[in-house]
């Protein structure tokens, strides 16, 4: 990680040393009327190579902060996500609860309505 950063202070650097000579020689040219269309997109090519040298100095957190904000909530809503989730077994417990008490409440509220119970146990019931 720490080699990748001097190569590309490096790079940057050598690439801003050479927007500095670009930008010099379209300055010079632009001082001549026959060579001004000529100068101008030199000093055009000299402002976005400065722009890119600085790019190579910063970090990508400088760079881009909006797509690191969202890289990071991601990181962040997922590791929550895992510290919340409960482990199978509270799910399965939980979800055998969940049945165990439909079923009671359905079975109370049939018999209070006065209702039969189409089941194949209340059939059975019935039956004997």
């Amino acid at each position: 990680m720490g080699t990748m950063r001097v190569l590309r202070a490096l790079l940057g650097s050598v690439l801003w040393i050479l927007a500095g000579v670009v930008g010099l020689v379209g300055a010079l040219l632009c001082v001549t009327l026959i060579l001004l269309p000529v100068g101008i997109p030199l000093l055009f090519l000299a402002r976005k190579l400065f722009k890119y040298s600085m790019t190579l100095f910063l970090p990508r957190v400088v760079r881009h902060p909006a797509q690191e904000m969202g890289r990071r909530s991601r990181r962040g809503a997922q590791d929550a996500a895992d510290a919340v989730t409960p482990s199978r077994k509270t799910l399965k417990h939980a979800r055998k609860r969940g049945r165990k008490l439909g079923r009671k409440a359905r079975k109370q509220t049939l018999q209070k309505l006065g209702r039969k119970d189409n089941s194949l146990v209340g059939r059975l019931k019935r039956a004997f």
